[in-house]
């Protein structure tokens, strides 16, 4: 599984629809991350003051129609992840069909990442 962290306002517009984020025209690819503890230090490093509820959507790699490439971080990973792991890059939108699961970050009382748990939003 590979992880996506979305905003639930963003990924609820267009539910019929492969879901292409603003960073596929951007970077050229979709960001993803390869586990939970991943995922949380990217919550924490780059989605701080995103809308909240915050999603993160599991997708099964294999199940993708765009090519997904395991790259390092440029210029480096978010704090606490070391510089050998390599994140999954999606070169195209997700596809629904490709969803095993959403959780939702849980934050702490001084706003940081702390956990993922089951969401109400079904894949």
């Amino acid at each position: 599984m590979i992880y996506h962290l979305v905003p639930k306002a963003v990924w609820d517009v267009r539910p019929d629809r492969p879901y292409a984020p603003a960073s596929l025209d951007q970077d050229g690819f979709t960001h993803c991350s390869p586990d939970e503890e991943t995922t949380l230090a990217v919550a924490n490093a780059f989605y701080r003051t995103a809308p909240r509820p915050l999603l993160a959507i599991l997708l099964d790699e294999n199940r993708l129609t765009a090519r997904c490439a395991w790259e390092a971080a440029a210029p480096a990973p978010p704090p606490g992840v070391p510089d050998s792991t390599l994140f999954p890059h999606v070169y195209g939108p997700l596809d629904r069909t490709a969803v095993t699961r959403v959780l939702e970050v849980h934050w702490d009382e001084d706003g940081r990442a702390r956990g993922l748990a089951p969401s109400e939003t079904r894949p």
